[in-house]
């Protein structure tokens, strides 16, 4: 894994060596960023990396200005390698590694993000529930977007809390972009 763009372009990013993490390939994680890159101005953005793994994700958004991001996961293990990771790119400092499972600190709100990463894993079956709690718990900023990569084949239900603003599939991985339902589903 690499940092695709920004501060950190070309750096590399430790990942487990027993593949017990699917870290987004640079192949989504560009897509991903290139949507984002003229609807949400990264710049200064506060991010949320749920299911953190190696940190993927958030790595990027710092990399391309986002001002902090906090990084959730339930294993030690994984939360090593996202502060191996950040001292790495000597960012540190503007990371907070939270050990907790992501319902849970979702569950407890009182935060929010202008940018929220979900990439919890395939056999995950609460991955449905996360867009409506995010929402419910006021987690995303008012013009932020929460994005979920999951399988092709896991159904998230519509709610009135939030829109499916778009979605891209690639092979078995499908990545939904949420948004609250005052913006226009093309925002993305």
């Amino acid at each position: 894994m690499r940092i695709i763009t920004g501060t950190y372009k070309g750096r590399l990013l430790k990942s487990p060596a027993d593949r017990t993490i699917r870290p987004a390939t640079d192949r989504v994680k560009g897509t991903i960023f290139n949507m984002l890159q003229n609807r949400l101005g990264i710049g200064g953005a506060s991010v949320l990396d749920l299911f953190a793994g190696s940190g993927n994700l958030g790595f990027e958004a710092i990399s391309r200005g986002a001002d902090m991001c906090v990084f959730v996961d339930d294993a030690r293990a994984s939360l090593a390698i996202v502060e191996e990771n950040a001292r790495s790119l000597d960012c540190l400092p503007q990371c907070e590694i939270v050990h907790d499972d992501a319902l849970s600190f979702i569950a407890r709100g009182g935060r929010s993000f202008d940018l929220i990463f979900a990439d919890p894993p395939y056999s995950y079956d609460p991955t449905p529930e996360i867009p409506e709690k995010i929402f419910q718990n006021g987690l995303l900023r008012d013009g932020g977007y929460l994005i979920i990569e999951h399988h092709k084949k896991a159904v998230i239900p519509p709610s009135r809390l939030c829109a499916l603003a778009a979605q891209k599939q690639f092979g078995s991985t499908r990545v939904s972009f949420f948004v609250h339902p005052t913006l226009k589903k093309d925002s993305v």
